[in-house]
C-alpha cells in the first residue's frame, strides 16, 4: 500500500464531504505546512514579538489558501489530470464534482482567506494581494516552461514577504531578499522531487517539469538547490546578526537536506513521495533557525 492509499481522517467523512476534502487536499497536509513555514520565517524577520501573535492567523490562512490553490489548480488542469495516472481519480478530473460546484467551493475558501487578510497591517495586506497574479498564473506554467517549480517557489514563499511586512522594525531588505531566494531554491528542490513521481505520465501528456528537464542530472541538481538554500539563508542570518554562532542554527536544516539528497531515488515513486513530505520538518528547522535572530522579549512593567 502506498502512502497515498493509507486511510486518513478524510476517509471517515460522509461521501460528498470527503470529495470536497480531497479536492482541497485536506487528506495531504504537507502542502499546508510548506505554505505556512515561510510565513513563520517572515514573522521572525518582522523584528518584534508582537508580530508573532499573528501566527495562528497565518496558519488558518495557509490552510484556506492552499486549499483554494488546489481547487483552482484542479479546475484549470482537469483535462491534464485525467491523462496522468496519479491524478486521474481527483474529484474534478473524474467528474465526481462539477466545475460549477468547485468554483463555489473556491469562493468559500477565499472568504476565509479574506478574513485572515483583514487581520494584517495595511502594508502586509497590499503585499498579500500582490500574490494573486502569481497564484492565477501558476497552473499554466507547466504548459509554457520547463521550470514551473521555480514559479511555485515565487508563489509558495510569498508568505515570507507578508510576514516580514507585519513588523514594526522589519529586517533589512537585503536579508529579506536573501531569505526569499533561499526558500525559492528550497522549493525548487522539494518540488522537483515531487515531480519525479510523474515523469513518464507527464511526458505522454505534454506536461513540463524540472524533473523531466533535468533527467539523469536530477539527483545532483537537488543537491545544488539545497546547497543554495543553506548558503542564501546563511547570508540572510549573517545580515541580521553577523556572528558565526548564529550560523550554527542552520546546521540541523543543512543536515536534513543533505540526508534528503542522499536517500532520494528518482526511480522509486514511494521514496520520492516520502522524501518530499519530509520537507515539513525542513521548514520547521529553517523557521527555528531564523527565530534565533529575534530580540529577546522584555518584561512589561
Amino acid at each position: 500500500m502506498t502512502p497515498d492509499a493509507m486511510k486518513t481522517w478524510v476517509d471517515w467523512l460522509p461521501e460528498r464531504a470527503g470529495l470536497y476534502a480531497r479536492l482541497a487536499r485536506f487528506d495531504r497536509p504537507a502542502g499546508i505546512w510548506l505554505l505556512f513555514w515561510p510565513c513563520a520565517i517572515g514573522l521572525a524577520l518582522a523584528g518584534d514579538w508582537q508580530a508573532a501573535a499573528l501566527l495562528p492567523w497565518f496558519l488558518l490562512g495557509a490552510i484556506a489558501m492552499r486549499a483554494a490553490g488546489c481547487v483552482y489548480n484542479d479546475i484549470v488542469d482537469r483535462d491534464l489530470d485525467a491523462r496522468v495516472a496519479r491524478t486521474a481519480a481527483r474529484p474534478l478530473a473524474s467528474g465526481a464534482i462539477s466545475v460549477r460546484a468547485a468554483w463555489l467551493f473556491l469562493i468559500l475558501l477565499s472568504l476565509v482567506g479574506l478574513l485572515v487578510l483583514l487581520q494584517l497591517p495595511a502594508r502586509a495586506k497590499a503585499i498579500a494581494l500582490a500574490s494573486l497574479g502569481l497564484v492565477a498564473a501558476y497552473p499554466f506554467m507547466k504548459r509554457i516552461t520547463w521550470w514551473p517549480q521555480a514559479w511555485l517557489g515565487l508563489t509558495f514563499n510569498w508568505g515570507l514577504l507578508v510576514g516580514w511586512a507585519c513588523g514594526s522594525d522589519p529586517a533589512p531588505v537585503a536579508a529579506l531578499g536573501a531569505a526569499y531566494a533561499g526558500l525559492i531554491c528550497w522549493t525548487l528542490g522539494y518540488d522537483s522531487i515531487y515531480a519525479a513521481q510523474d515523469r513518464e505520465d507527464d511526458a505522454l501528456a505534454g506536461i513540463k517539469s524540472s524533473a523531466r528537464r533535468l533527467g539523469p542530472r536530477l539527483k545532483a541538481a537537488i543537491g545544488l538547490f539545497y546547497a543554495a538554500t543553506i548558503l542564501l539563508c546563511s547570508v540572510a542570518l549573517w545580515l541580521l546578526r553577523p556572528t558565526p554562532l548564529v550560523l550554527l542554527a542552520l546546521i540541523p536544516a543543512a543536515l536534513h537536506l543533505a540526508w534528503q539528497t542522499l536517500v532520494f531515488a528518482p526511480e522509486k515513486v514511494e521514496t520520492a513521495l516520502a522524501t518530499f513530505r519530509s520537507n515539513v520538518k525542513t521548514g520547521a528547522l529553517l523557521a527555528a533557525a531564523f527565530a534565533v535572530t529575534l530580540p529577546f522579549p522584555t518584561l512589561g512593567h
